[in-house]
């Protein structure tokens, strides 16, 4: 990614990533379909609302990842072969080491967790079920999320892409086979989800480890390097505490949606689910803003970082408001995929044509958050994304049920309210860091 056509470099890394990261969100959206056609409406607020308190843990696993991509990515951008090896056996090294501790941490959070949310009785036990099992198994998830962030940072995103292919229809073959053949109903998601994130897992050790190449895993070799490990956390533990407490505060937004039951909760569990497809673009376009950033970094080439930074944001706005005007036009529709029931598709439906327009906002949030990270700068956006998604929001959501109306519409508009907010500081901070380093022409913006 340190030379030619930028707009390319973006594109022929992304377009993988974003359809790989529409496998992966098949992975919750099959589980919502099938239970919420085949079960009940209940079991589809239980997979909802357990979705926040899932996030957390791999929220916070992602900023490691976050961390060791960009690691990786400089020694790669630089020809720095032994530390390109070393920061890959440590990051394995601790990635095996966290399966256990989140796994632990995981099972032990599930009830006071649906506890603090004011889990309605009648949704609280299939919830629990349901996160027990996953958290037996989030293990694959965290391996795979690791191991593809490391070929992702060395501009390999296609295997990662086969990888969720495979794994995705196996998912959707097991939900039905355990829910429809063996009326396991929401335990057989659970298990279904499980399954094929540790084969997703399996096939990408398999390939680190038979690699040629320079970021090969070696067995004989895992150990943690602390000054490596020391960079990785520099990068990643903002980027995984603003994650972590970014889905602490969505569990409060949680809280307040159970507030009007399980039909609510419901529709507020199935507009997140095609509001995550929505993200997909600004997800893979920042993973891609990062890895280009850090590798340009890498080889200091500082102005054409900063150029792909800014295109990429370009990209990212074009792209999600051609999906986002697909979605408000066929907002029923598009919830009736997950149930049939009347009031559920009520509340889904208004949650999306109120807020799916302002995400234009979080194109700029995210993709800048990303060029930042790629610079190793990890700081300045967890501080104005903490600020925005957790302290404006929760500010917002406060004054809001309490001295002008407690309803659904003007909870979920919370989201939008902090993704605002992000966007003026952001475009601020950034411009202030690219004058820094070059002050841009007329004719480099353009």
């Amino acid at each position: 990614m340190t030379r030619g056509s930028i707009v390319r470099q973006v594109v022929g890394f992304s377009l993988p990533l974003m359809l790989g990261n529409i496998f992966q969100m098949l992975y919750n959206t099959v589980d919502s379909i099938v239970v919420g056609n085949y079960v009940s409406t209940q079991a589809l607020a239980a997979v909802g609302s357990t979705t926040m308190i899932i996030n957390m843990l791999v929220f916070f696993f992602n900023g490691f990842s976050v961390g060791a991509g960009v690691v990786i990515g400089h020694y790669f951008g630089a020809r720095e072969t032994k530390r390109l090896h070393t920061a890959v056996q440590t990051t394995m090294t601790s990635t095996f080491i966290l399966c256990l501790a989140f796994t632990f941490i995981g099972l032990a959070a599930v009830r006071p967790m649906l506890r603090f949310m004011n889990t309605p009785a009648d949704v609280f036990d299939e919830a629990a079920i349901y996160l027990t099992i996953y958290f037996y198994g989030i293990s694959g998830l965290l391996i795979y999320n690791i191991g593809s962030g490391i070929l992702r940072a060395v501009g390999n995103s296609t295997l990662p892409l086969a990888f969720l292919m495979v794994t995705s229809v196996l998912n959707i073959v097991l939900d039905l086979a355990f829910v429809i053949g063996l009326g396991a109903g929401i335990s057989g998601v659970a298990y279904a989800t499980i399954i094929s994130q540790f084969v997703s897992a399996v096939l990408t050790l398999y390939i680190l480890s038979t690699s040629n190449d320079v970021y090969r895993l070696t067995w004989n070799d895992l150990r943690v390097d602390r000054g490596v490990l020391k960079r990785i956390f520099s990068v990643g533990l903002p980027a995984a505490v603003q994650s972590v407490l970014t889905a602490f505060s969505n569990v409060f937004v949680q809280s307040y949606v159970n507030y009007f039951g399980s039909a609510c909760m419901a529709g507020w569990s199935c507009y997140n689910k095609l509001d995550q497809f929505i993200m997909l673009p600004m997800q893979s376009l920042s993973m891609a803003a990062t890895t280009f950033v850090s590798q340009n970094i890498g080889a200091n080439q500082r102005s054409r970082a900063n150029r792909g930074a800014v295109i990429t944001v370009l990209m990212c706005v074009g792209v999600t408001a051609v999906v986002a005007l697909g979605l408000f036009v066929t907002a029923e529709p598009a919830i009736g995929l997950f149930t049939r029931e009347r009031p559920v598709i009520d509340f889904g439906v208004m949650f999306i044509r109120t807020n799916v327009f302002f995400l234009l906002f979080n194109c700029v949030n995210h993709t800048l958050a990303g060029a930042l990270r790629g610079r190793g700068d990890s700081k300045a956006p967890m501080i104005i994304m903490l600020l925005s998604f957790v302290g404006v929001r929760q500010v917002y959501l406060f004054f809001i049920t309490r001295y002008v109306a407690n309803t659904a519409r003007l909870v979920g508009f919370g989201y939008p309210v902090g993704w605002m907010v992000c966007c003026v500081i952001e475009v601020t901070y950034f411009w202030r860091r690219w004058r820094a380093d070059d002050a841009p022409t007329a004719k480099q913006l353009i």
